[in-house]
């Protein structure tokens, strides 16, 4: 009898059971515990969130766990048809898509989905694979492949419009293309190029975003309208002093000053009842997320699983600094969740299913 054959059931399970990355389960689970006290009081009069939320961490932690044992070889397969899939169903949005709140985002294929989600995974692996193909002989013709791949779902997200989106699968996608080599030269002259797009960028903005720009910069030119969020919510963080209003006992939430308090604007509902000392653990988290993120792509034994990992840890990176930039009145208001605290399902399946890619890539080493 074979050495496979004489093992328990258990030691053959035991390396699919126990896939996870210690370290980084310890962390997500840390920012999970957080956002459920913080969910708890910014929904206590909205039943039922809590455990809504509970069910979405399990699905969440499901797709973690099944990502976490697939082989960063068979992703790197799934690559490109995940790729074209994602780009078919968003020109499907864009022709045949359903229509909320003056946006087409979502697709109604026997249940409702929102394809941009897609690419926020789907992206980074397509250009993944494609430095790992270009390995050994690239040109400045294969940057500019790559910024076209990059380019046609960006701005198929961005015409939606989801500019919140279209941002993120752009800073993932570009990660990408900067750790696969990009020159700290061109990159300099790209930002030069895209600063001086900026006026034109203007006249095919939205009035709506045109407002969210002018309201970054003046908020109180309109305080009881378009910037009245806005200064809810910086007067909640500051209201929050050193320590905190205490948990359960913030007064911008429970009075119902703070917007979507449960989903985007969590961070003030945090913020207010725990105070700076909060913000400095929540922080600290957040720092520990991407150190560890970092640390597993740079010992990742390809370049396609060390590109692969970098750009998902700059999806965590970019959620939680937009997120919090955005609530604390820094950049302009988009619709980015904080990650692995804000209530809601779809961000939490997309966010466990990177957190399974960096497991995988650190499992498979």
């Amino acid at each position: 009898m074979g050495l496979a054959d004489s093992r328990s059931w258990w030691q053959r399970l035991r390396p699919y059971v126990l896939a996870f990355d210690a370290p980084l389960t310890l962390i997500i689970g840390a920012l999970l515990s957080v956002g459920l006290i913080t969910l708890y009081s910014a929904g206590i009069a909205i039943p039922g969130k809590v455990w809504d939320q509970l069910r979405n961490i399990a699905a969440a932690v499901l797709v973690m766990w099944l990502v976490a044992n697939i082989p960063p070889q068979t992703m790197m397969r799934l690559a490109v048809p995940a790729y074209a899939l994602g780009v078919a169903l968003l020109v499907a949005v864009a022709l045949f898509g359903v229509i909320k709140g003056g946006s087409r985002r979502w697709l109604y294929i026997g249940t409702q989905i929102q394809p941009s989600e897609l690419m926020k995974i789907a992206m980074p692996l397509m250009l993944a694979w494609f430095f790992q193909r270009e390995q050994g002989h690239l040109r400045w013709q294969s940057y500019v492949i790559a910024a076209v791949l990059l380019a046609v779902p960006a701005w198929l997200i961005g015409r939606q419009p989801d500019l919140g989106t279209a941002m993120l699968v752009t800073m993932a996608g570009a990660s990408v293309i900067f750790l696969g080599g990009l020159s700290w030269k061109a990159l300099g002259a790209l930002f030069a190029v895209g600063a001086a797009g900026l006026p034109v960028l203007w006249t095919f903005m939205h009035d709506y975003q045109r407002d969210r720009v002018l309201t970054l910069i003046d908020p109180y030119h309109d305080p009881l309208g378009k910037g009245f969020h806005i200064i809810q919510s910086m007067i909640a963080i500051g209201s929050g002093g050193v320590s905190g209003k205490g948990w359960t006992n913030g007064t911008q939430a429970h009075l119902e000053f703070i917007p979507e308090r449960t989903t985007d604007f969590i961070f003030a509902v945090f913020s207010e009842e725990f105070g700076l000392l909060g913000n400095l653990v929540l922080l600290v988290l957040y720092l520990l997320l991407i150190w560890r993120g970092m640390a597993i792509a740079m010992n990742a034994p390809t370049l396609f699983t060390r590109l692969l990992a970098g750009a998902v840890t700059m999806i965590y990176f970019t959620y939680a600094f937009v997120n919090m930039g955005m609530v604390s009145g820094i950049i302009p208001v988009v619709g980015v969740p904080l990650p692995f605290m804000s209530y809601g399902g779809t961000a939490l399946m997309t966010l466990g299913l990177g957190g399974g890619i960096l497991m995988s890539v650190q499992r498979h080493r």
